[in-house]
């Protein structure tokens, strides 16, 4: 019996965010179909590859990284390896080094580095902030600010400070808003919701709807991408058409089968090898389950998981 293959596609589409300006632009989302269904319809954009950068430059990172960036000692010198990488489509600048309950920098010190960065280096750029609300809220807006006319992508605003960094962001500065909420379709779909009662265009909004690393609970994150991708398409529910970012390396950099030395626990192997598992095996569920980018760190895995999404897309 011959096969007879009845594609299917949507009437709805995922919303097109760019990111970047001038030349050097990558564009998110567009998709009609579910990821990588290339038997359906062929694939708009593909999903993107994002390389992180911490303001408190090489501390903590393991040594595949540290390697890559031998001879970098200013975050100017890191922004450009970073965008030398294999595979690499834009460059994600966390701020971490903000966090009140960490090295505590100030906000003027964390302008200086987002100048820095941004004058160094031409690449997309996605901006991150330091993870403490409070804080961000008064951070993210000066980031704006300052990278007016680069077009850039801000993480995170959350429903706690989504006044303060989505008028600033997409409003006052036109910047795109990343939206952050916790594995949850309906904290999803409600802080999309008020970012545009606040007059942020659907267009300049790009959900982090959450994540995990694979073997933590991660089948909330495939449910929750599953759903949205399916309620975004097959209900054309225009409040979950953003495409889906999603911070790979700031989960898997944190779990013990990535960051427990060789020293400690030897029947495990390379603490390298074992972090660059890690990060693709999240990397390549998570684009599977619907993100339109990733955000990765190790030059690794950037070059395969870049590899595979041209074999599939």
């Amino acid at each position: 019996m011959p096969f007879n293959q009845k594609p299917q596609k949507f009437n709805a589409k995922i919303n097109t965010v760019t990111i970047g300006s001038g030349d050097k632009t990558v564009t998110l989302g567009g998709e009609s179909t579910f990821p990588f269904y290339t038997f359906d319809a062929p694939t708009e954009n593909a999903p993107k590859v994002g390389v992180e950068i911490s303001d408190m430059g090489m501390e903590g990172m393991c040594d595949g990284i540290k390697a890559y960036y031998e001879g970098a000692s200013t975050m100017a010198e890191i922004a450009k390896k970073a965008v030398e990488m294999e595979g690499a489509d834009f460059l994600v600048l966390s701020l971490e080094g903000g966090d009140p309950n960490g090295a505590d920098k100030s906000i003027d010190e964390l302008i200086e580095v987002v100048k820095e960065v941004a004058n160094a280096v031409d690449a997309p750029l996605v901006v991150e902030g330091c993870k403490n609300v409070e804080k961000d809220a008064e951070l993210l807006p000066k980031v704006a600010d300052v990278l007016q006319g680069r077009n850039v992508l801000l993480l995170s605003e959350k429903e706690e400070n989504y006044k303060a960094i989505g008028a600033a962001a997409g409003l006052a500065y036109d910047q795109i808003v990343g939206a952050e909420s916790a594995v949850d379709i309906n904290l999803a779909k409600q802080l999309n919701v008020v970012t545009t009662q606040l007059g942020v265009k659907p267009e300049k909004i790009v959900m982090n709807v959450g994540s995990a690393t694979a073997g933590y609970g991660y089948e909330y994150v495939v449910s929750t991408m599953d759903r949205i991708k399916g309620a975004a398409l097959s209900q054309n529910d225009a409040m979950l058409q953003m495409p889906i970012i999603t911070p790979v390396s700031s989960e898997t950099y944190g779990v013990k089968e990535a960051m427990a030395s060789e020293a400690d626990m030897p029947e495990w192997g390379a603490q390298d090898d074992r972090a660059v598992c890690m990060e693709v095996i999240t990397a390549a569920a998570d684009l599977a389950a619907g993100s339109d980018a990733v955000i990765l760190r190790h030059p690794q895995s950037v070059k395969t998981i870049a590899a595979m999404i041209k074999a599939l897309a």
